[in-house]
């Protein structure tokens, strides 16, 4: 039995691909080998952010690319480094920021390309596989440290780096695979996606710097991996791309599912993110086929900190 009416069903049609000259033919990489075993992959979408000049940034992680699309679709590859870049996010000053699994934390200058490390390390350990990363409206950056954790073994980690003071804070270490974050609109409480428990967290922020009273805010079910991605609306509603279901769920204030976006293509919807007029459409990366996928919603994302002056 349903605890709550149907969300509303809307279909995410294919806005763009990745051009076939920038798909690598007949290969299995490296990183297939744990996470697509048996399989060859042309590319894996992830990381969808947008630029103040409306263009769209989108990493291919097998293959350590950067690339940007345009309004218009077109696609321009930025960069390509020995990594495996996950998540994305642009920095008010311009810079790029991504959590490269097996470097850690990376910083892209946008006009030239180059990829350098920021955080690779916590007391000399190395990450355990960095996944996706959000900045607070004071620069603050929060991420997720995922590496092979699961409900197996539930060592998945969450920090925050304070670029100024230059200190990193370990706020969790049990984590049944961290992925996709976000703050909701006050900053005082972290929504963590945990894939492998096919939940979200509720990471209340205190006072003092850490954390209190973790719970799970949300819990999923079905799909052949859990939620990944993440964004918030204007109305303090939080947005979930479901990987393995192909869809994204959309949910108010109090976690109550009035919407679900529906891929028309593959379904390893991996990430989101809002922009288009009026930051009101969704644009979603379906990571098997490598679409874009659209969709106009009701209430608009959230402005984020990258679009800001």
């Amino acid at each position: 039995m349903s605890l709550y009416p149907p969300p509303e069903i809307t279909d995410a049609k294919v806005w763009t691909s990745l051009p076939d000259e920038f798909r690598v033919k007949d290969t299995s990489p490296e990183w297939a080998s744990a996470n697509k075993p048996g399989r060859q992959i042309d590319s894996f979408l992830e990381g969808p952010s947008f630029d103040r000049e409306g263009n769209l940034w989108v990493t291919d992680i097998p293959y350590g690319r950067i690339f940007k699309i345009a309004p218009n679709g077109e696609w321009t590859l930025v960069t390509q480094h020995d990594g495996w870049p996950n998540g994305l996010k642009i920095h008010k000053d311009g810079r790029v920021f991504i959590a490269d699994y097996k470097n850690g934390i990376m910083c892209l200058d946008p006009e030239t390309g180059r990829v350098e490390p920021v955080i690779w390390h916590r007391h000399s350990e190395h990450f355990r596989g960095c996944n996706d990363l959000v900045f607070d409206a004071q620069g603050r950056l929060y991420f997720t440290d995922q590496g092979q954790s699961g409900m197996h073994m539930p060592n998945g980690r969450v920090f925050r780096y304070d670029f100024e003071a230059e200190r990193l804070d370990l706020l969790i270490d049990t984590g049944q695979s961290p992925n996709g974050l976000v703050l909701n609109e006050h900053e005082d409480v972290l929504y963590v996606a945990m894939t492998r428990g096919n939940s979200v967290w509720r990471l209340p922020l205190m006072a003092d710097g850490g954390v209190s009273k973790v719970g799970v805010y949300l819990q999923l079910s079905g799909g052949l991996s859990g939620p990944d991605g993440m964004a918030l609306d204007q109305s303090g509603g939080l947005w979930v791309a479901h990987a393995g279901n192909g869809c994204v769920w959309g949910f108010s204030k109090t976690g109550e599912p009035q919407y679900r976006l529906k891929s028309s293509t593959g379904m390893t919807t991996t990430n989101l993110a809002f922009g288009g007029e009026n930051n009101s459409e969704v644009f979603i990366t379906e990571s098997d086929t490598g679409n874009i996928l659209r969709v106009r919603v009701e209430t608009p994302g959230r402005l984020m900190y990258s679009h800001a002056d």
